[in-house]
């Protein structure tokens, strides 16, 4: 949640600032403002990408544990397993 919060943040911060510069130099600020929009919003999306990665490889790593654990049946469990 942090890293989402910091994003947004520095997002915001951003968009203040250009459109401060719209104010301060009379329009000069689309000439940085649609680079740097499309350079933060590549940013986001790498980053969304490699958190989505992050999560597929928890995912994986937590079948293959789960695949390891053999559960250990008695012969009760055994029974009640066994269609008849």
């Amino acid at each position: 949640m942090g890293g989402g919060f910091a994003t947004w943040l520095v997002a915001g911060a951003l968009v203040f600032a250009v459109v401060g510069m719209g104010f301060a130099f009379a329009g000069g600020a689309v000439i940085v403002a649609i680079p740097l929009a499309v350079f933060v919003v590549l940013c986001i999306g790498l980053l969304d990408v490699m958190r989505r990665r992050g999560q597929a490889q928890k995912v994986t790593e937590h079948r293959e544990e789960a695949k390891a654990d053999k559960a250990d049946f008695t012969e009760r469990d055994q029974q009640s397993l066994v269609s008849e």
